[in-house]
């Protein structure tokens, strides 16, 4: 069974990777690269378990593979 992820754990670990948080809309959180403002990534807020399809696609936006938070 795959390892489901919070919402916290995540933010933390694309800040970590220097991802800055930009701004929040309701319950998504838009955290960007620094040095490279093109690399968005949209996080959703107060999760406790991301579904793995949307993780995924966190991963895809930020340029990450999964080993990147196993590791944290």
């Amino acid at each position: 069974m795959p390892k489901f992820y919070s919402s916290s754990e995540i933010i933390k670990v694309l800040q970590k990777r220097g991802f800055v948080y930009i701004s929040q809309k309701g319950s998504h959180i838009k955290l960007r690269k620094t040095g490279n403002p093109t690399l968005t990534v949209i996080v959703l807020a107060g999760r406790k378990e991301i579904p793995l399809g949307t993780f995924k696609s966190i991963l895809r936006q930020a340029n990450l593979n999964e080993a990147d938070f196993r590791k944290k």
